[in-house]
């Protein structure tokens, strides 16, 4: 099992937004599994009233999709880890597709998650999978397509000057 310690040494995410408890499973270049518990004291719940309905409790979707395209990340990049996103390569999602989302995640859930390399082509990852509920289906991800890119091409470099209006 891969905990916390090594999951900050790949990816660059921090709390609140590093969605990621452990990793159960990965074989570099495959698939990971990893895992992810909801918890009401999670920031998201904060302003939850206690008179909120069952529903307001349900896990913000589009955290589920960036808690599984951290797993995915994190397979992308477990060979050459690079959490310094100010140096060396960047990792940027550049597209998802294929996203359906099959029942509400919940506080006390814990999330499983699958992500596999589907296919490289030189500085791009291709990556299918989803998440499970206690082998329920939480979410399915048909397509989350991973790019890397040198950090110096992403800063902002001297502006060049503003073309005159004529």
């Amino acid at each position: 099992m891969i905990g916390q310690l090594e999951i900050r040494k790949v990816l660059p995410h921090r709390f609140p937004m590093l969605l990621l408890d452990r990793v159960t499973e990965v074989v570099p270049g495959e698939r990971v599994t990893a895992v992810k518990a909801v918890t009401c004291n999670e920031p998201w719940y904060q302003g939850l009233g206690p008179d909120a309905p069952a529903e307001a409790y349900a896990y913000p979707r589009v955290l589920l999709l960036e808690s599984w395209c951290q797993s995915a990340g994190l397979l992308a990049t477990w060979e050459s880890p690079d959490p310094d996103v100010l140096d060396g390569q960047v990792m940027l999602f550049g597209s998802v597709s294929g996203v359906e989302y099959h029942r509400p995640v919940l506080p006390g859930d814990v999330l499983e998650h699958r992500a596999s390399i589907t296919r490289v082509v030189d500085d791009t990852v291709i990556i299918e999978g989803g998440s499970t509920v206690a082998g329920e289906p939480a979410l399915t991800v048909g397509l989350a397509v991973l790019a890397f890119r040198p950090a110096a091409e992403l800063r902002p470099g001297d502006a060049a000057p503003a073309p005159a209006l004529a």
